[in-house]
Parts: structure tokens; C-alpha cells; sequence
């Protein structure tokens, strides 16, 4: 079965159950197939990024409809309104909508915007610093409440390039640069814990600075070994790979 986020935002979690901890989020327009159902929740695997998670059975929307209009990211920031017979739904960056010309159907509901609304990608630096102050959420994926992997991903999904969900394995992609010196602004550094596993992402601005999510989306300064906390002018991330995606 498939199916698709007819609602703003999607609480998706590690296991069945409202006390499991939010792994991510369904924005709208989102796809994804359903792999089992316990009780009243639904694993999914989600169609963008090939991630697993729980949804509640309630918040889930079946369709049997594949989606061959033209899909739009949204990047208006930090929302788009959309209208429904039942009043305005407010949609964040990020989320995706159908067709161009101001209206779209999802099953029976009909939903309607301003063109003038829309807003055209602004290219990754734009983009992530749009996010500045958004504060730290573990699985969010919104201007509201964002992870590290959150905020590159959806900073790279509106301006037209797909990345996995986790830091992990946002690390895999892309071409490996050897040195912070031969970086160019949008390329991503990724840091890891003692184990040697990385635990966090983030996107350069140029060879000194980096913009990330820890604690609010922020920028800090970066050298060979890693992120300088700007307030407490110490090491919070150890740099571990560089990446260039784009």
C-alpha cells in the first residue's frame, strides 16, 4: 500500500508507540509505502530518502494515485499557506506540492495557493542561513525545530538535490575533499564521536566557517580539527570527512 502526507507535519518514530522517541518527520506531500501495521500504527518506508519509521495509523492518508504532475518543492520560508474548503493550512519549507498553476487534488480534498506565493530555490548558502536561530530538534525537519541532518537535507531538497535523512549516511555520498583549504562554500564537513561514528553534519560557508544545528542553527568557525564554539571558544565537533555533493 501506498500512501501520503495530506497534513502539514508527521511525527515519525523509532517504534509503535507516542512514548517512542521522533526519529523524523512526514511534511506534506510526502510519499511513502506502508511495510506492516501494529495496532494503531504503520511502518513506513518513506519514498525521498528510503527511511523507516512508525506513523500514527490516524495521521496516515492511503492513495492509489501516482503523483506524474509536476512536483514542487516549497521553499517559501519559513511556509506556504495553502486554502481548503475548511479554511488555511500552513506548510513548511521543505514540504512538496503538485502542479504549478495555484491548485492540486489529494484524493477528495482540493488545495489552492498563490503562484505569487511560491518562492524560487535561493541556491544551498541562501537557503541554509533562511534557518538561522531555527531551534535544535532531534528528527525535526522544519524551520520550527531542526537536526543537523534535518537542516542538510532540507536545505539541499530546496534546491533541487536529494540527500539521505541521516548524518551517517549523508556521508556516503559525494566526492571526498582532502583538505578544508580546497573546499568551496556548500560543500559538508561531518564530525564523529570517539568511536569513530559520525554524529554530525554541516554545511560550509568557505574554509573557516560552517554553518550547522546545535543547539540553534548557527555559525562557528572550523579548522582542521573541528568546529570552535564561537561563545565558549571551544571544540564542540570533531571533524572527521569532507564531502562535496553539488
Amino acid at each position: 500500500m501506498e500512501g501520503i502526507c495530506n497534513i502539514s507535519i508527521v511525527p515519525m518514530r523509532a517504534e509503535p508507540t507516542s512514548k517512542s522517541e521522533m526519529t523524523s518527520q512526514l511534511l506534506f506531500g510526502e510519499t511513502y509505502s506502508i511495510l506492516m501495521e501494529e495496532g494503531d500504527w504503520v511502518k513506513i518506508n518513506t519514498h525521498f530518502d528510503n527511511y523507516e519509521a512508525w506513523i500514527n495509523r490516524g495521521q496516515s492518508c492511503l492513495t492509489d494515485e501516482r503523483f506524474t504532475d509536476k512536483l514542487i518543492t516549497v521553499c517559501s520560508f519559513p511556509f506556504l499557506k495553502l486554502e481548503t474548503e475548511n479554511g488555511a493550512m500552513i506548510i513548511p519549507a521543505g514540504s512538496t506540492i503538485i502542479g504549478d498553476n495555484g491548485e492540486f487534488n489529494l484524493g477528495n480534498k482540493k488545495f489552492n495557493y498563490k503562484l505569487t506565493d511560491l518562492t524560487q530555490t535561493q541556491g544551498i548558502i541562501n537557503t541554509s542561513k533562511q534557518y538561522l536561530t531555527t531551534p535544535y530538534l532531534w528528527g525535526g525537519k522544519t524551520p520550527f525545530g531542526i537536526d543537523c541532518s534535518g537542516f542538510t537535507q532540507s536545505v539541499f531538497k530546496q534546491n533541487n538535490c536529494k540527500l539521505f535523512r541521516d548524518a551517517k549516511q549523508q556521508a556516503e555520498q559525494g566526492e571526498s575533499i582532502s583538505f578544508l583549504t580546497e573546499t568551496i562554500a556548500g560543500d559538508l564537513a561531518f564530525f564523529d564521536n570517539d568511536n569513530g561514528e559520525i554524529i554530525h553534519v554541516g554545511i560550509l560557508l568557505d574554509s573557516e566557517h560552517i554553518i550547522h544545528a546545535s543547539g540553534t542553527v548557527r555559525i562557528d568557525k572550523i579548522d582542521n580539527f573541528g568546529i570552535l564554539n564561537n561563545e565558549t571558544k571551544k571544540y564542540s565537533h570533531k571533524l572527521r570527512i569532507i564531502k562535496r555533493i553539488i
